[in-house]
């Protein structure tokens, strides 16, 4: 499976800076800390994170 990322995925959603870091962060994010279990196959968890990833978050 060959992924590409949506040319448009920062445009999306508003960002915010981080401290005096300057680095932009989204305003939401997707943890992904045991966030699926067992219920979701693979594929569909692989899905949620790459469409995440295209919408800039």
């Amino acid at each position: 499976m060959t992924y590409h990322a949506a040319t448009n995925r920062y445009d999306s959603i508003p960002y915010r800076r981080c401290g005096r870091s300057g680095l932009l962060l989204p305003r939401i994010s997707l943890g992904l800390w045991n966030n699926f279990g067992d219920d979701r196959d693979l594929s569909v968890q692989r899905d949620i994170v790459l469409r995440a990833f295209d919408l800039g978050v």
